[in-house]
């Protein structure tokens, strides 16, 4: 829903009258105007037909096996196509309760919705299927918040059990700019989308649920640690120097490592928040001993935590990921080396959904 344009269409409304709409979009989850009664009919009419509640139409929806991951394929007005994923994190999934004949609700800590914030990506990144198709456009922040009120929309009336309670509301919890393009090169309508989705009338979501996740684009990790929203920052690193992270991720020639690392210490300065950075595991490539040895020289910071990522194969790619084994022990080193460390859950690999697998076009 386009915003700028709903509140053009309610400038000669009494002003609760946005408000009330905020609502019905955001928490009332409705998917037509006709479903506010309490507005005008001639209004609903015209928001029926100049304001959208969605943007977005729903191609495709893979559900995977455990039931914990959702992904859809949405065509946009122009044609082009995005994919957002949906993730349940916790302890028990649906499917395992129906199959054990267990009684009671889905057992989850956290529903996280993936956004996409461009239609392909300009990055290039060797490991990742949407690097691989180029950029075509920017989204709007009524795209990427389109992308989350689906979701929203698909949890609604569920019930999962929390540590409060057993049978409590399905919700979004967590959004995360992990998804199809570079956050930071669509940078206001990413601050726009997430101001929205912060706004407490309107998705109320807590700034420190959300994050984004950057290839390293410093002019946009700058400008983000001047902002007053508490969003969370996460670094794709991929690699512990520069000749090896310049082939795997080309605009390593123009943000460096150690630039990159400068730009992510004025953030953590300005902000004293924790900073994110992401290392995908990949066999024989990025996962030897000598280059963890180099990783824990530039990682042993205070603020600083790696998440590992088990590499998700893509079809026309030859990377393999790295083996338990090699995870575990690479893992010990750096922990032993004093760097903060965690490691990622697979959601969704055999639906294409994991993270580098999002494709949009099939």
């Amino acid at each position: 829903m386009d915003l700028n344009k709903l509140e053009k269409i309610l400038e000669e409304e009494p002003i609760f009258r946005l408000r009330q709409i905020k609502k019905a979009v955001f928490r009332d989850l409705i998917e037509n105007w006709d479903e506010i009664s309490t507005l005008p009919k001639n209004l609903r009419e015209q928001l029926t037909k100049e304001c959208p509640t969605n943007e977005l139409e729903e191609e495709k929806t893979l559900v995977s096996k455990d039931n914990q991951t959702i992904k859809a394929l949405f065509k946009l007005k122009d044609g082009c196509k995005i994919e957002s994923v949906l993730m349940r994190h916790g302890s028990t999934s649906p499917s395992i309760l129906k199959s054990s004949g267990l009684k009671g609700s889905p057992q989850v800590s956290r529903i996280t919705v993936c956004v996409s914030s461009q239609v392909g990506c300009a990055m290039g990144c060797q490991f990742c299927a949407t690097g691989q198709q180029g950029f075509k456009r920017n989204l709007s922040s009524s795209e990427i918040i389109d992308q989350v009120l689906f979701f929203a929309r698909l949890l609604k009336g569920d019930e999962v059990a929390t540590s409060s309670s057993p049978f409590a509301v399905a919700r979004v919890t967590n959004v995360v700019f992990m998804g199809m393009g570079e956050p930071f090169l669509n940078y206001e309508n990413v601050l726009e989308a997430i101001k929205i989705l912060n706004d407490k009338d309107g998705f109320n979501l807590g700034a420190r649920h959300i994050s984004i996740s950057t290839a390293g684009i410093i002019e946009g990790i700058k400008k983000f640690s001047d902002e007053k929203i508490q969003a969370n920052l996460a670094i794709s690193l991929h690699a512990p120097n520069n000749k090896l992270r310049t082939k795997l991720m080309p605009i390593n020639k123009i943000y460096p490592i150690e630039k990159v690392l400068a730009a992510v210490d004025i953030y953590i300065e300005k902000t004293n928040r924790k900073v994110m950075f992401e290392y995908l595991m990949i066999d024989k490539v990025n996962d030897s001993e000598a280059q963890v040895e180099e990783l824990v020289k530039i990682m042993k910071k205070p603020l600083y935590f790696l998440n590992l990522i088990s590499f998700n194969p893509v079809s026309h790619l030859t990377f393999k990921p790295s083996s338990n084994q090699k995870i575990k022990e690479f893992r010990g080193i750096l922990e032993k080396g004093g760097v903060s460390v965690t490691q990622r859950h697979r959601f969704g690999r055999e639906i294409q959904a994991a993270c580098g697998q999002l494709v949009g076009e099939k």
